[in-house]
């Protein structure tokens, strides 16, 4: 696979996890976000989520990722299966990241909550300037890009508990 990448930068292999999180009125919580290194790719929204750290699960970075992210404290109970697989390519910082990734379903009682930045590492505090709560239908209907780019086609189908095997996504 890494023969069909662009030779732009190094390589960075790693398995990740991607987490749709829903409130009670079934509104996803998206990142707006960019990249301070590749101005050129402007800005997009995307799933919180992240690399899974050395003897890590899945569930593990998960419930990582989504406290550092976004202040969210869940158990690894509460946690879906990981019904969508995917791998995908995109620089990041100095890096081109090749990653498999899982995405996970969780719910958070009651309207989502505002995001508590205070647990992220610095260059998320960089990376990410904004978040919103998306109703579904938004997310579906958007011209906004996203991350993962086939959000709005697949979203509906994984949550109404399909499983999805992604093709490959060269994202940037």
């Amino acid at each position: 696979m890494t023969d069909e990448l662009p030779r732009d930068l190094p390589v960075l292999e790693r398995r990740a996890v991607r987490v749709v999180v829903l409130d009670a009125e079934e509104r996803v919580l998206l990142f707006h976000t960019r990249d301070p290194d590749h101005p050129r790719l402007g800005t997009w929204w995307e799933l919180p989520g992240g690399g899974l750290d050395p003897g890590e699960t899945y569930l593990d970075a998960a419930v990582r990722e989504l406290r550092e992210e976004t202040g969210i404290r869940v158990g690894p109970d509460q946690i879906g299966a990981p019904r969508w697989r995917r791998r995908a390519s995109f620089v990041h910082r100095q890096l081109r990241h090749l990653q498999d990734e899982v995405v996970v379903p969780v719910r958070v009682p009651g309207r989502g909550p505002a995001v508590d930045e205070s647990d992220r590492l610095d260059y998320e505090v960089e990376d990410y300037f904004g978040f919103r709560w998306w109703a579904v239908g938004e997310i579906v209907a958007s011209r906004e890009r996203f991350y993962p780019g086939r959000l709005p086609a697949l979203l509906t189908p994984f949550l109404a508990g399909e499983e999805i095997d992604e093709p490959f996504e060269l994202w940037s």
